[in-house]
């Protein structure tokens, strides 16, 4: 899987990280696996079409999410926090997508992103294909971030 593809989701989860959220992301490792099936409770799925096609994924576990919506809409109760935590989760991720996508345009190429799915593992399983798949994991003061790029 070329750079080209993998750097603007990165470069633009970081960016959004730190703008947004004011937290800083760190790398870390970065591994192959057979599925872009997600290791944590919460997950962002973005497919891609178009000159590459695939699947984003981005997971958390349940409780870097709470956080990271806590720190976006800090008046929300715990329980009004566990109810509403995925569309706070979706404007992150559609903030992160459109990051990614003006990167794509700028380097001239031709990509659709759908929307961001936001699903909780726990009560949904998400359909996963094998496919070669790139696992980036970012940490930061929420937690363990994992982002899966898997490309046919």
């Amino acid at each position: 899987m070329k750079a080209e593809v993998i750097n603007p989701f990165l470069n633009a989860t970081t960016t959004v990280f730190q703008d947004l959220l004011k937290v800083p992301l760190v790398r870390g490792r970065m591994l192959l696996r057979s599925s872009p099936l997600p290791s944590h409770e919460v997950a962002i799925y973005l497919t891609l079409k178009g000159k590459h096609t695939g699947t984003v994924v981005y997971s958390m576990n349940f409780d870097a999410a709470l956080k990271i919506a806590h720190r976006l809409v800090p008046s929300l109760k715990k329980e009004e926090l566990i109810n509403e935590y995925r569309d706070i989760i979706g404007e992150v991720s559609n903030m992160i997508t459109g990051n990614a996508l003006q990167i794509f345009i700028k380097q001239g190429t031709d990509l659709d992103l759908s929307v961001p799915m936001v699903l909780d593992i726990r009560t949904r399983k998400p359909e996963v294909h094998e496919v070669q798949t790139v696992c980036i994991y970012f940490y930061s003061r929420f937690g363990l971030l994992e982002t899966l790029i898997a490309m046919k």
